[in-house]
């Protein structure tokens, strides 16, 4: 066997199998018989087969070894075909992977998303890549994720960042102390109260945003873990708070309150690698900035009731018993 087998001397031998003929096969591949003929015999020499057999002027017939091959040959052309169409889909954002680097903490707003997606593309997918912050950066600008959600970043060399959502802080202080008779805090009413908060080196980003919005806050006993520093918080006879972002379900401890922070808004964003925003990236990215949090409900005042209508009572005709004597049917 010789060359590779070229797809365009598939197509031709699959045209002159169906339009018997080398003019017609021609005519449908707007060539001409000999440019046919040409490619045929090279896909013979190839294969080292005879293919076709002169059955009469104009006509021809497969051979026992162009029957066998022709299923394999309009196969082939059909495989091509939707690798093709594959490729199209990819290019223009309708099928392909996105590996998307992020965090259980963003579980919810993840999957409502990617239900959004899959109504609209339903041929996308995306893979989800959990690792922390800074390894999710580091894998987005190597191309080993194609993008990821990044909680209070301002700026990353070589990538861009795209806000998706806000976010609030949670505060966590004691349950018998005064402010958390509210269900909302203010920054400037903890500024007195002394804070939990782990060393900037651990997270500079949350540090900053924290004291930026506490400008004079008072140092607390250390943060160690979230875990762990809620259970010294807990049992602790002196009353601090800390702050963190939302992690999922809060652990059930009555000797705490937790209670949403009014200020700052923590930002979350897409981090995609500088032109790297492709139609499946950018699809992604309308389907999470969709996930806004649910306008509150209107309180509306109740429409007046509506008087029930009553049928009218259908009058009873009672018929009077006939006297005694008077005369019965005939």
């Amino acid at each position: 066997m010789g060359a590779a087998v070229e797809l365009r001397q598939l197509e031709y031998f699959v045209a002159v199998a169906e339009e018997h003929g080398l003019a017609r096969a021609a005519e449908r591949l707007r060539t001409t018989a000999e440019a046919v003929a040409e490619l045929i015999g090279a896909l013979e020499g190839d294969l080292g087969l005879r293919l076709l057999d002169p059955a009469s002027p104009g006509h021809v017939r497969l051979t026992a070894a162009g029957e066998r091959l022709l299923p394999e040959a309009r196969a082939a052309l059909a495989a091509a075909g939707r690798v093709r169409e594959t490729a199209a889909g990819i290019a223009g954002g309708t099928d392909g992977l996105v590996r998307l680097g992020t965090s259980r903490a963003f579980s919810d707003r993840v999957y409502r998303a990617l239900g959004v997606l899959a109504l609209r593309r339903p041929r996308l997918r995306v893979r989800q890549e959990r690792a922390p912050q800074e390894a999710r950066l580091a894998a987005v600008l190597s191309g080993t994720f194609d993008a990821a959600l990044v909680r209070a970043v301002r700026r990353v060399e070589g990538m861009v960042l795209y806000p998706v959502w806000t976010e609030p802080l949670l505060v966590a202080l004691p349950a018998g102390h005064p402010l958390a008779a509210s269900d909302e805090l203010h920054p400037a009413q903890l500024a007195h109260l002394p804070l939990r908060l782990a060393p900037r080196a651990v997270n500079p980003a949350f540090h900053d945003l924290v004291t930026g919005a506490l400008p004079h806050w008072t140092p607390g006993p250390p943060f160690t873990t979230l875990r762990a520093t809620l259970d010294d918080l807990a049992g602790a006879a002196e009353p601090s708070w800390t702050v963190f972002h939302p992690v999922g379900p809060l652990p059930r401890d009555r000797r705490l309150a937790f209670r949403t922070l009014r200020a700052p808004r923590v930002p979350v964003s897409l981090a995609v690698r500088a032109g790297g925003l492709v139609p499946a990236v950018q699809a992604l990215l309308e389907a999470l900035t969709g996930t806004a949090d649910p306008p509150a409900p209107v309180t509306r005042p109740a429409p007046p009731p509506v008087p029930l209508r009553t049928a009218p009572r259908q009058a009873t005709v009672r018929t009077a018993p006939a006297p005694a004597d008077a005369p019965g049917p005939p």
